[in-house]
């Protein structure tokens, strides 16, 4: 298989085989993987995907496989994080001409966003949880949740089961869609929420502990690690496994709600939904085989792109999405980007855009056009189309997805 890779070597350092043709790669984000590289761990290379930007730590958009241990900090505090869809019978022609009403019933199915900092009235936790949620929790989530907070005490504040079904805050979202055949689809973006964050906050601590108590100097403090074969290593494993079983509950849980939303919603006729559903993480750990040896792969803003896997690569609130399938290209570590990637930060971005550059930008989509998501205007991001054609090699495109309704987390 052919590669569109460019390769970036240094001394004392693995290989870095980077799809970023086409697409910037700022000097920041440069030195991060460059850092990383150097770690003694590394197995083989890094690659980075085209979505790639500056992150804590390690860049987002890379795809760092290690050997004997790990770098919490690299998975990040969202663990989990990543994407569900699902097609529906719905056609275009079946929705209302104003879809308030449809943005409207999702924004209340869904808890979203955060209003009292994590207090009583705060819209991101469901104060009566549902059956289904109470039920996934007790079945696949209760007792390895119960086992890792007894170990480790100061990760139980009892409220996880309250966050499953929520949406969170920042670039999370739900999104109403037409496919490339004018279908609707529901697409939606998150990940373990609060307790995902504590968990992963909790392991960074632990490592950059280990790292000072044993003098190891690093290029930059959040690449430390925890080496395999170390209580704290196994502890981390369990807690990051747990916690990417959650998201992907979370995910579905949510998706439920969505579907039965619109279905309540006046002026949309009955349908099915789930007649093709994708679900799948992009910040995530995964024992896997590459290059005739097993290794931790971390897929930080990536997404497993193995041969025939289905994979969701959104655009910015106003752009493209894509449903893809992998080519399972060796060179990625069988991976793809997980979205546009950003260009600028969130405060940049509310500094230079304004209330009618959004409008403009999210013409034809329900959605909030408020103060509060400039930092998720389209222009924040990276062009998708440019994202798309310098990875060509690593997914092909199954169904292109535009959307029409888009709720903000």
């Amino acid at each position: 298989m052919t590669s569109n890779h460019e390769l970036i070597t240094v001394a004392d350092a693995k290989p870095i085989k980077a799809w970023i043709r086409g697409v910037a790669l700022e000097d920041e984000a440069r030195k991060q993987l460059i850092n990383a590289a150097r770690m003694p761990f590394i197995h083989h290379h890094i690659a980075v995907m085209p979505d790639v930007h500056m992150g804590i730590g390690a860049t987002v958009g890379s795809v760092i496989p290690t050997v004997g241990a790990i770098i919490p900090a690299a998975v990040g505090v969202d663990i989990g994080c990543g994407m569900c869809a699902v097609r529906t019978s719905l056609s275009a022609k079946d929705l209302p001409e104003s879809l308030r009403e449809v943005r409207r019933s999702i924004e209340e199915a869904v808890p979203h966003g955060r209003t009292d900092n994590g207090g009583t009235n705060d819209r991101g936790a469901w104060h009566d949880v549902p059956k289904r949620a109470q039920n996934l929790w007790k079945e696949h989530l209760a007792v390895r949740h119960d086992a890792i907070c007894a170990k480790h005490k100061r990760l139980d504040r009892g409220n996880g089961i309250n966050h499953l079904g929520t949406l969170g805050t920042g670039n999370h979202f739900i999104e109403v869609c037409l496919d490339q055949e004018s279908r609707v689809w529901f697409l939606l973006h998150s990940g373990s929420r609060g307790i995902g964050n504590r968990f992963g906050q909790y392991f960074i601590e632990l490592a950059k502990q280990d790292m000072r108590k044993n003098n190891v100097n690093l290029p930059d403090q959040d690449l430390a690690y925890l080496e395999e074969g170390s209580e704290k290593f196994t502890d981390y494993i369990d807690a990051v496994e747990w916690a990417q079983d959650y998201a992907r509950l979370n995910r579905q849980v949510m998706m439920e709600h969505v579907v039965e939303a619109v279905q309540s919603t006046p002026g949309i006729p009955p349908f099915t939904a789930w007649i093709e559903a994708v679900n799948c993480h992009h910040n995530y750990v995964a024992r896997e085989q590459h290059f005739g040896k097993e290794c931790l792969v971390t897929r930080k803003g990536a997404v497993r792109a193995g041969l025939g896997d289905l994979g969701i690569i959104p655009g910015s609130m106003g752009a493209r999405s894509y449903i893809v399938r992998g080519k399972g290209n060796p060179e990625s570590f069988s991976s793809c980007s997980h979205g546009a990637g950003r260009t600028m930060s969130r405060t940049k971005a509310k500094k230079l855009f304004t209330l009618d550059d959004h409008a403009k930008a999210t013409a034809g989509v329900e959605c909030r056009k408020d103060s509060d998501v400039i930092d998720e205007t389209p222009m924040a991001y990276k062009d998708i189309d440019a994202v798309m054609a310098a990875q060509s090699d690593l997914v092909e495109v199954v169904h292109t997805l535009k959307q029409v309704v888009c709720v903000k987390g």
